[in-house]
């Protein structure tokens, strides 16, 4: 298997990773920390799809995918802190006034874990923040200390898989998911 990871800019493959099983169901699509509380709120259902729609509409891209061929297999959210909730975060403090990058989500399907792809996709979110004139990127994982993470709160990331891509800690957190600490983890692209 070579997995390759790309911008998403393709809305059909970004779909295919965060879209929900049963077209009217309601779920994340990432948006959450991408758009402000009061919309995210507001937002239900198909209506969550749409709105990524457009955002890939608009040529820029949201996050990257990982692929396996032409299949999407995973899917990273990177975005300037500064578009992000994080940019007002009380509980995830701010190191210091670079206008740093945020990787905040990591989601591989079903079907394709436990083969390295989210390894990939944080590599990747890396070399497109790198590319887009991010002077460092930032994350968020938890501070699990090898404790069983459920699948639906790993979205975070986990701290062993960002040092191993070379992020450091940087900062504790007030911010608590699942069970465990959150830390902010940063890797200088200077």
């Amino acid at each position: 298997m070579t997995i390759d990871v790309r911008p998403a800019s393709v809305f059909e493959d970004v779909r295919a990773v965060l879209g929900p099983r049963t077209p009217g169901a309601n779920v994340c699509w990432c948006l959450s920390h991408r758009i402000p509380s009061r919309l995210n709120q507001e937002l239900r259902g198909p209506a969550r799809g749409e709105y990524v729609a457009g955002l890939c509409r608009a040529g820029t891209p949201i996050g990257v995918l990982a692929h396996d061929g032409d299949e999407p297999v995973g899917w990273a959210a990177v975005a300037p802190r500064a578009d992000t909730s994080f940019a007002r975060s009380r509980r995830i403090p701010h190191v210091d006034e670079l206008p740093v990058w945020s990787l905040w989500c990591i989601r591989v399907r079903p079907g394709h874990r436990k083969q390295g792809i989210s390894h990939a996709l944080i590599a990747g979110a890396v070399d497109f923040a790198r590319a887009h004139g991010a002077p460092a990127i930032e994350a968020y994982p938890l501070d699990n200390g090898g404790a069983r993470v459920d699948l639906t709160m790993a979205y975070a990331g986990i701290r062993e898989n960002f040092e191993r891509a070379g992020f450091t800690h940087a900062a504790d957190t007030t911010s608590v998911l699942a069970g465990h600490p959150r830390v902010l983890m940063r890797l200088d692209l200077r």
